[in-house]
């Protein structure tokens, strides 16, 4: 699968999340699979998702109330992610 196709799954799989649907595991296990993505967009694109990844699958594991991280937050910086790394490849 092509890098603009892993980008463009990985920004269906947020919007899931954003509309109340999707998994964060299938979002997070697709993601880090991206590996044509990760290859294509400078080294500090896949440490920021990663990063982000890591902290929306630890609050997923806690109620919204008792975590640190807020999972709508999390999901607008994925998306903030995404379309920077949009840009990227079209740059």
């Amino acid at each position: 699968m092509s890098a603009a196709l892993q980008l463009d799954a990985i920004a269906a799989r947020i919007a899931a999340l954003r509309d109340g649907g999707g998994s964060i595991t299938t979002l997070s296990n697709e993601a880090r699979a991206s590996t044509e993505l990760l290859g294509a967009l400078p080294p500090r694109y896949g440490e920021v998702l990663l990063n982000l990844l890591d902290r929306l699958e630890s609050g997923a594991l806690f109620s919204e109330e008792s975590c640190s991280f807020s999972q709508k937050d999390l999901l607008d910086n994925l998306q903030v992610w995404a379309d920077k790394a949009r840009n990227q490849l079209v740059s």
